[in-house]
């Protein structure tokens, strides 16, 4: 079963739990940690926002993977963010069989019964000017994932009692903001983080079509750029796994033509075979060694049956020479993926040379006194020079393990 329980969490230091030998690991799911290592202060009150049923969205046939209403967590904006939005998608993996959807019903990402009532913005959704210099008093929005299939699904299975519906989930969760104000932006950023950051690329022109062509609108995926990459086995363990996702839950009705007219489903999941063809504003946030990726798609136990990659996959600095120089291949096949859609000055690009996953949610990866940066620039200060059109952002780190700045995730 592919899901991952998360045992605990602190900066830096991972403990998980593998389920049924697969490990899907979102680290942005904490909803509150120590901070102050990174020079902000644990002390400060975190902004904690409470849950938001979408009434209406039943009607609609858009639930939960066990049946119940999506949600989503709002904070207003004010002042001079009173008009502008930022949606940001939750990630949580995916799930790609009965067996492993049925697990998931009966947590938070397959069912609004078991979602915490409130949970902490930080980082890009933080309400400090401090922490988030340019969104700060933005109206922020963090839609509740509970579909399993990147909110692109719309179908069901009856025997399971499953709801596939991540598509109807999304449509009824913009309706419901752009009652509540988000009809009247001026400003609007689509973001998410994992399998969010893969649903911020699915559904970004979607977005934009939301709104009037003078309301600025762009869309930014952390996390999300998943690669169709070979395994230590020579295998492709993520296409197997997207594979099942697709034709489960229904998601090639979701996917672009502009992909589908050429490729099969399965591969028009992958970000890109996409990013091309996107026609609003997008950034990519990715660390160039993806932790999600080196442990769920390049090393995965199912590919590693005799445990030569174990301490690896888990903490960098236990890999020999060989695996550093298999993760600097993917390296190089996601700086291949991106040269097309690095190429247009409307998209952005930060690409870190570091062992990390999901960096804008994190207040010490965002905007701290030691995050990580790229020629002197933060996550934070890219995003906000892209998005206001102040500087070209298109920064590629240097191979590991030139980068001093990187907080790299290391698992027990």
């Amino acid at each position: 079963m592919r899901l991952l329980v998360w045992a605990l969490w602190s900066v830096g230091l991972v403990s998980c739990e593998w389920i049924d030998g697969f490990l899907d690991v979102n680290v942005t799911e904490q909803h509150y940690y120590a901070q102050s290592y990174y020079g902000v202060s644990s002390a400060t009150s975190p902004l904690l926002v409470g849950l938001t049923l979408i009434n209406g969205a039943a009607a609609k046939g858009a639930v939960c993977l066990d049946g119940t209403l999506p949600g989503y967590h709002l904070h207003r904006g004010y002042g001079s963010g009173a008009n502008s939005w930022l949606i940001q998608l939750e990630g949580g993996g995916w799930c790609d069989t009965i067996r492993s959807c049925v697990y998931s019903k009966n947590t938070r990402h397959g069912s609004s019964t078991f979602m915490e009532k409130q949970i902490q913005f930080s980082g890009i959704l933080s309400n400090k000017a401090e922490e988030n210099p340019d969104f700060f008093n933005w109206n922020k929005v963090k839609i509740r994932y509970c579909d399993g299939a990147s909110f692109s699904g719309d179908s069901q299975h009856k025997a399971g009692q499953l709801y596939f519906r991540g598509q109807r989930i999304w449509l009824a969760a913009m309706e419901d903001l752009m009652s509540k104000g988000m009809r009247y932006a001026t400003q609007a950023l689509l973001s998410g983080c994992s399998a969010g950051g893969l649903a911020s690329i699915l559904h970004c022109d979607e977005f934009r079509e939301l709104f009037p062509r003078t309301t600025r609108v762009k869309c930014l995926s952390d996390g999300g750029l998943f690669l169709d990459a070979i395994d230590v086995s020579g295998r492709r363990t993520l296409r197997s796994m997207f594979r099942g996702v697709v034709w489960l839950q229904g998601v090639q009705k979701s996917l672009p033509w502009s992909c589908t007219n050429h490729l099969n489903p399965t591969l028009c999941f992958f970000p890109q075979h996409l990013i091309a063809n996107i026609k609003t504003p997008l950034f990519l946030l990715n660390a160039a060694y993806d932790m999600w990726q080196i442990q769920a798609s390049l090393a995965p136990p199912s590919a590693d049956p005799h445990g030569h990659w174990h301490g690896c996959r888990k903490n960098y600095a236990h890999c020999t020479p060989s695996q550093i120089q298999f993760f600097q291949g993917f390296r190089n096949q996601m700086l291949n993926a991106v040269k097309g859609f690095s190429g247009s000055n409307k998209n952005g690009l930060f690409i870190n040379s570091c062992f990390a996953h999901c960096q804008t949610e994190r207040q010490d990866t965002w905007f701290a006194q030691k995050s990580p940066h790229i020629g002197h620039k933060g996550i934070a200060e890219s995003v906000g020079n892209w998005y206001f059109d102040r500087v070209d952002i298109k920064a590629i780190d240097c191979p590991f393990p030139c980068d001093k700045t990187c907080h790299n995730l290391v698992f027990k």
